[in-house]
């Protein structure tokens, strides 16, 4: 198991595959994701990566957090998150993941908090019908209509799906497939829509319903680790070129 990535949600556009087709992807920023700490079986019970990204003020951080990322010796972070990880894909404090962590053609999972919607009626919340919308309903068309019983039990039963707080909630989408990644701008584009607003934190991490592909980085893709071939390297038989004159 493997750590995953703190993103910010940049917005949705499309692109168009080899076959001319128009795919929505939604591209996620990696800004200056690092490792702020680590989690040991000995030290804390359970073996898990703490990642921080963004940039942050130090007035912004508490006291505490400024002693973590001292000791780190790393700037302070707007986002930080825990991912378990095994052992053997345990990080050093200090090291800076790059989008190439999530080859093309992988799945993952998305979890971010979503938009808030304030206080919805049964209609907009849990998509009911409503009530007819004939003679008779008077003011009632869009009520949820009875929540409980007569005598027995005489109550309402609880988690009715009634009218109330709408968002604001932490939603995981899962298999969400890779599209591509630009390594120089540190983006992620992943195939389709990904809960919360723009501008708002995201954690991709591996698909859990999924295996993970055997090109995939282990334990992580580094940033500055190794250069990335942009250019086809010609064929050994090819001839070479005639130097310049």
């Amino acid at each position: 198991m493997r750590t995953g990535l703190i993103a910010r949600k940049e917005g949705m556009t499309r692109i168009f595959d080899a076959e001319g087709r128009q795919v929505p992807v939604t591209v996620l920023k990696i800004d200056n994701c690092q490792v702020v700490g680590v989690r040991t079986e000995e030290k804390n019970g359970y073996v898990a990566v703490q990642l921080g990204a963004g940039k942050a003020k130090v007035k912004n951080v508490s006291k505490a957090m400024r002693g973590v990322y001292g000791k780190a010796k790393i700037e302070p972070k707007q986002k930080v998150a825990e991912f378990r990880v095994t052992p053997d894909n345990m990080l050093e404090v200090g090291a800076e993941l790059c989008p190439s962590h999530f080859i093309v053609g992988q799945y993952v999972d998305v979890q971010a908090k979503t938009i808030g919607k304030g206080f919805a009626g049964a209609m907009k919340r849990w998509n009911f019908g409503g009530l007819r919308a004939s003679h008779g309903v008077s003011v009632s068309h869009r009520s949820h209509g009875s929540t409980g019983q007569r005598q027995d039990p005489g109550r309402t039963f609880k988690n009715k799906k009634m009218a109330g707080h709408f968002g604001n909630e932490t939603v995981t989408t899962q298999n969400l497939k890779v599209i591509g990644h630009d390594l120089e701008d540190g983006l992620l584009l992943v195939q389709g829509a990904v809960p919360g607003p723009d501008s708002g934190w995201v954690l991709v991490s591996d698909a859990v319903k999924l295996p993970l592909p055997a090109e995939a980085p282990k334990p992580a893709a580094l940033k500055g680790a190794a250069k990335v071939e942009t250019v086809t390297e010609a064929p050994a038989d090819a001839p070479a070129e005639a130097p310049a004159e």
